[in-house]
């Protein structure tokens, strides 16, 4: 049976990652650590070539595959809040720990990885049917680093004025 698994490819520290990950977002654990069976262009024979672990219950394996590859964008766990104390803890726990901050949302993590911290209500907002809750909530987001849940609740009732 196929089964479908993240990888994500790190410079050495997918046990560090992984434990960080584990730590701090809820149905999260590292499952299992395998050490190189030989020597290999980034490492040598015993040091941790790969960590299984989940982050809120997807499945991912971290490889030790060197510097050759960096993490971009175009790959970014989402993980929805259920309100600001939620956003702020994950958000913190990030760009608190070697990471920074980006726009709409979007932060990375110390190694690169990219994670959108993102509030139900900003979903619901943004793809509302009512077309201007939709774009008010949406212009309002654009202006935000983390998203401030009470300025989309603002901007879904028509003012962006906290």
């Amino acid at each position: 049976m196929a089964q479908n698994i993240i990888c994500l490819w790190y410079q050495g520290d997918a046990e560090e990652a992984a434990s960080f990950y584990a730590q701090t977002f809820p149905n999260s654990k590292i499952t299992a650590i395998h050490q190189a069976p030989a020597s290999y262009p980034d490492g040598k024979e015993g040091d941790v070539l790969t960590v299984e672990f989940t982050v809120v219950g997807v499945a991912c394996v971290g490889l030790n595959g060197g510097p050759v590859f960096k993490h971009s964008e175009a790959f970014s766990f989402q993980i929805i809040t259920e309100d600001q104390a939620e956003t702020d803890k994950y958000w913190d726990a990030i760009v608190t720990n070697g990471g920074a901050e980006s726009q709409c949302g979007w932060c990375k993590d110390k190694w690169g990885l990219s994670w959108q911290i993102t509030p139900r209500v900003l979903l619901d907002a943004t793809t509302n049917k009512d077309k201007g809750i939709a774009k008010r909530a949406f212009n309002a987001m654009m202006k935000m680093k983390k998203i401030d849940i009470a300025t989309i609740e603002s901007a879904m009732v028509g003012s962006t004025e906290k």
